[in-house]
């Protein structure tokens, strides 16, 4: 795939990252009314204090990674659950086309960008001979 194009996922992606991830402590931008389903689902979460300072600390240092190119391939590893459990709680917890925009777009970004660094993450879906040889000799 083009470099621009992954390039220009990887930037869009950690920009995302970064302002969500900045809103986390700053409160800058609007939080829109949430079902009464997702709100539980957030007070669980919030319930153990540490969690969304971790999550939005992880947001930040990985965002500025993917912004800068330095370990963008292991940011993208560390950002992938995440991506993920956004799409999940606005596709279950928030329905409606609306809410799953910008998780959808987040996932593609996601996709895009992994694809450059594609000979990185290959030998991680192949079988592991290695350890295959190891458990033959024991």
């Amino acid at each position: 795939m083009n470099a621009k194009i992954t390039t220009g996922a990887r930037w869009a992606l950690g920009g995302i990252y970064l302002i969500f991830g900045l809103n986390g402590f700053l409160h800058f931008l609007p939080q829109p009314p949430l079902p009464e389903t997702a709100l539980g689902y957030l007070g669980g979460l919030a319930s153990a204090p540490y969690f969304f300072p971790v999550l939005k600390g992880t947001e930040v240092i990985a965002s500025l990674l993917l912004l800068s190119g330095l370990a963008a391939p292991l940011a993208l590893v560390i950002l992938a659950p995440i991506t993920i459990q956004i799409f999940l709680f606005h596709f279950f917890l928030t329905p409606g086309l609306q809410n799953s925009l910008l998780p959808l777009a987040m996932i593609a970004l996601h996709l895009t960008s992994a694809l450059a660094y594609w000979s990185l993450y290959q030998p991680l879906f192949t079988k592991d001979n290695a350890l295959q040889s190891v458990r033959r000799a024991a």
